[in-house]
Formats: C-alpha cells, sequence, structure tokens
C-alpha cells in the first residue's frame, strides 16, 4: 500500500512539473495583429467582437467560412482567384484567430448563423455565394437552410454537421478536447504539439505541412482566449441542434477528399440529395482541399457558379 501511494505520488509530482513547464500564456492580440492583419484586413464590430475580415476583388459576392481552428487565411489561394470575376468576404470566426471569443461562450451552429446573418447586413450583402470548409461548412449548409433566399450557390469542402462516434480518429485533439479535465488542460498548455499533430491529420500532403504553416495556425490558437473558445467549440459536437437540411434550396457543390480522417468522405452520402447537388471527390487530398488543391478545387468553383462560359 506504502509503495502505491508513493507510486502516485511521484507521478501526481512528475505531472505536475511537466504542466508547469508546458504551461504556456496567450500571445497577445496586437502582436497577432501585426503580424497576421493583411492589407485586405478589417474590423467590424458584432455581437461584441471586433471581427476581423477581408474584402477583395469586384462583382457578385462569395463568402468563405473557415473551420475549426482556422482563419481567413485558409482561403488565400482560392480569393486569389475568385477575386478576378467576385468580391470575395471571408473572416475569422468567433473563437478562432483575431476574432477571439465570445463573452457568452456560446458556439453553437445556431449561433454561428445569426451572428453571420448579422454580419453580412451590416456590410450590406443580401445575395451571395456561400462556401466553407469543415465547421465552416456545417455553418454554410445550415445557413443556406435558415436563410433560403440569400444564398444563391452553396459551396461545401469536407462539411460537418454530421459526425458519428467513431468518424473522429482517436488520439486527435477532437477527442483529447471532448474529456472536460483534459479541455481544461489544454487551455493552459503551449499548443505547438497539438497543432502539429492536427495538421498531420489534417493533409495527406505531409510536405504542405511548411514551418510558416506550423507558425500561423499555432499563433493563432494561442490568441487571448482562443484555447477555452476551442475546446467549448469542440464539446458541442454531437450535442447541438441543427436545421434540417432539406430545406436548403441553392444550387450546390459538394467538394471532398478522399482521404479526409477527420470528417471521412463517406459522409458525403447526406448531400447527394440536395437540390442540384453536384460532387467532387479528390484522391489523395485530405481534409482541406482548399490549401492541399487549390488550382483544381477553384477551378470547379468556378465552372460551378459559372458554367461553361
Amino acid at each position: 500500500m506504502k509503495k502505491l501511494i508513493r507510486a502516485i505520488a511521484v507521478l501526481a509530482l512528475l505531472l505536475f512539473v511537466a504542466f508547469s513547464f508546458l504551461k504556456k500564456e496567450d500571445i497577445p492580440l496586437e502582436k497577432l495583429k501585426a503580424e497576421y492583419a493583411g492589407e485586405n484586413s478589417r474590423f467590424m464590430q458584432v455581437d461584441g467582437l471586433n471581427v476581423h475580415y477581408s474584402v477583395e476583388g469586384s462583382g457578385s459576392p462569395v463568402v468563405l467560412i473557415p473551420g475549426t481552428g482556422a482563419t481567413l487565411h485558409t482561403w488565400a489561394a482560392w480569393t486569389d482567384s475568385l477575386k478576378k470575376y467576385h468580391t470575395v468576404i471571408s473572416m475569422d470566426m468567433p473563437a478562432f484567430g483575431l476574432t477571439g471569443p465570445r463573452a457568452d461562450r456560446d458556439y453553437s451552429v445556431q449561433t454561428y448563423c445569426r451572428f453571420l446573418d448579422k454580419f453580412l447586413t451590416q456590410l450590406g450583402v443580401d445575395t451571395f455565394a456561400l462556401g466553407g470548409n469543415s465547421l465552416g461548412g456545417e455553418i454554410a449548409w445550415n445557413y443556406a437552410a435558415l436563410y433560403p433566399g440569400k444564398v444563391s450557390h452553396l459551396l461545401l469542402v469536407d462539411p460537418g454537421g454530421f459526425i458519428e462516434k467513431n468518424d473522429v480518429p482517436r488520439l486527435s485533439v477532437f477527442t483529447i478536447a471532448r474529456v472536460n479535465w483534459l479541455a481544461r488542460i489544454i487551455n493552459r498548455l503551449d499548443t505547438r504539439w497539438i497543432v502539429k499533430k492536427t495538421l498531420e491529420d489534417v493533409f495527406y500532403n505531409d510536405s504542405l505541412i511548411t514551418p510558416e504553416k506550423i507558425k500561423l495556425y499555432y499563433d493563432m490558437s494561442m490568441g487571448p482566449g482562443n484555447r477555452q473558445a476551442f475546446t467549448d467549440r469542440v464539446q458541442l459536437i454531437g450535442h447541438e441542434k441543427h436545421a434540417d437540411i432539406a430545406a436548403v434550396k441553392a444550387k450546390t457543390l459538394v467538394m471532398w477528399g478522399k482521404e479526409d480522417l477527420l470528417i471521412p468522405v463517406s459522409q458525403v452520402k447526406h448531400y447527394k440529395n440536395l437540390p442540384d447537388a453536384e460532387v467532387v471527390i479528390y484522391d489523395k487530398i485530405g481534409h482541406c482541399p482548399q490549401e492541399e488543391n487549390p488550382a483544381q478545387s477553384v477551378t470547379d468553383v468556378l465552372k460551378f457558379i459559372h458554367g461553361n462560359k
């Protein structure tokens, strides 16, 4: 019994030392803005948040929503192509990037949809093509179901919304963050190893996981309150109300990486019956085709919106 008590005491001491060593303070917001707010960055007050967003190009609007933990930078390659024909609007959604956490810690899809509608109303945008990746795709199709008259085209890139228990890979940060006591630890830790592991889950081609990409995702994850917001959001997965996907009226393009480890391509079955739905599956691509294969995926988007023009 004494040996067991000593072993537990030693383990507790080791955990305390490890936690103390890995504990890390937030990166100040002004420092993040200085590095990552680009020449097209803008800020606007919505729901008590100073929302970071970008507007580029001219023409009919295309609105792009990043996924969990991602920022508007995920759409950089798409934006370069789309802005030749469209006004491209992208933003850091609440909980992530330079926008950061909500005071009420409400990151339900329904709240995201209301936020998005307020944001676009303040911008004066009323009819648009709407795209999103992962959580962004989940928000996009829910928004299209709730506000069918506003969305002309729906672009879903490995979207969430129908995750089943066994769909999330073991040991991923999404699995760890669902455990309350582990989430509380994550909220205080240096996230560098978590970011690297998550990017390895996200990308099929590891050569795309550059030091610059790791730094971007790491720095944004360490923004004030973003770690807490991330775990708050993850803990809602599978426990929230969604709109009826049958209410979606917009023409829909569904794009999926065949090697997606986070939301498997088998989930595409939930979208095939949408009106005018087209489905494109990309071989040897993971969770983010807009970053892994931007040239082909944005070409498919332009063809979908413009037809053969």
